[in-house]
């Protein structure tokens, strides 16, 4: 068994992209160049490491075990070449960054804009997931760092806290819920809501809440990002569940009117997650202490 490091990239290519065509790309190569190296594998072994069918690739068990080995010598030859680079005052790498849609909109433009001026070497793949899938991602290996909240069961991985960050429910001054003394989450499906994009992930978690309660949300209409969903709910277009980050900079001027929810999956934290801090290259780690700085 003989691979070197441009095939295991191409295999780790080709699984995250999907199909060959867009591994080869990424790994700049050739298409009938990628599939000689990917056959040799397999031939090599003796075991295919991929599944082809229409939609593109999924590897087998063996391939399973072949990507979480590539990406552990992946992360280590970053870590190398980082930390030698810092001898020549420069550095290169990507971070690949999943997080719910929370972290995206609320904390992370900022404090990413600011590594990146530090680090002008090192890109940022930013993914947003719900927190479920990425706790899943991390735990694969698909993924260096993973931003979730405390809702997504995650204990086998690393973690350190890294904001508070509880949902309330929000509507416009005078709408009936204001009336109430406590409405919570199951009140406000009785009404229309004003949510985030269907893939987001934030509107994918309440239609969640809302199926495990027994009912559906009546979303009367999708806004790009939270202010978009306050300033609809602000005019009278129905409720919605935000951050209370996102609402504390709408107070005092638009007609709102907020409540926490008490919900236990609505008072959260976020977390930055990953399968071993101390494994990550070295521009990894130093965007993990960039995002925890308070």
């Amino acid at each position: 068994m003989h691979f070197d490091l441009t095939d295991l990239a191409l295999f780790q290519h080709t699984l995250e992209c999907g199909n060959i065509t867009a591994g080869a790309r990424r790994s700049h190569l050739s298409l009938p160049a990628a599939s000689a190296r990917i056959r040799a594998m397999e031939t090599s072994l003796g075991i295919p490491l991929l599944e082809r069918n229409r939609r593109g690739v999924q590897p087998t068990p063996a391939g399973q075990a072949l990507l979480q080995h590539a990406r552990l010598i992946a992360a280590q030859v970053e870590r190398l070449q980082y930390d030698l680079a810092q001898y020549a005052k420069g550095q290169q790498g990507q971070v690949r960054l999943l997080c719910n849609t929370a972290a995206l909109t609320e904390y992370l433009p900022e404090l990413l804009a600011r590594y990146l001026v530090e680090y002008p070497g090192v890109s940022i793949d930013v993914q947003e997931q719900p927190s479920l899938r990425i706790v899943q991602a991390i735990t694969q290996g698909m993924a260096d760092l993973g931003i979730v909240s405390t809702a997504a069961p995650s204990g086998h991985l690393q973690t350190r806290v890294f904001r508070d960050d509880p949902l309330v429910l929000v509507m416009p001054e005078g709408h009936a819920l204001a009336e109430a003394a406590a409405p919570d989450f199951v009140q406000s499906l009785a009404y229309g809501h004003v949510g985030l994009g269907p893939n987001s992930a934030l509107a994918l978690h309440l239609e969640e809440q809302a199926l495990r309660l027994g009912h559906r949300m009546r979303v009367r209409v999708r806004a790009e990002g939270f202010d978009g969903v306050i300033r609809m709910v602000a005019g009278g277009a129905g409720v919605g569940v935000v951050p209370l980050a996102s609402v504390r900079r709408w107070e005092g001027v638009l007609p709102l009117h907020w409540v926490a929810l008490h919900e236990a999956w609505a008072n959260r934290q976020l977390q930055v997650c990953a399968r071993d801090f101390s494994a990550l290259p070295g521009y990894a780690a130093a965007l993990v202490e960039h995002l925890l700085m308070v």
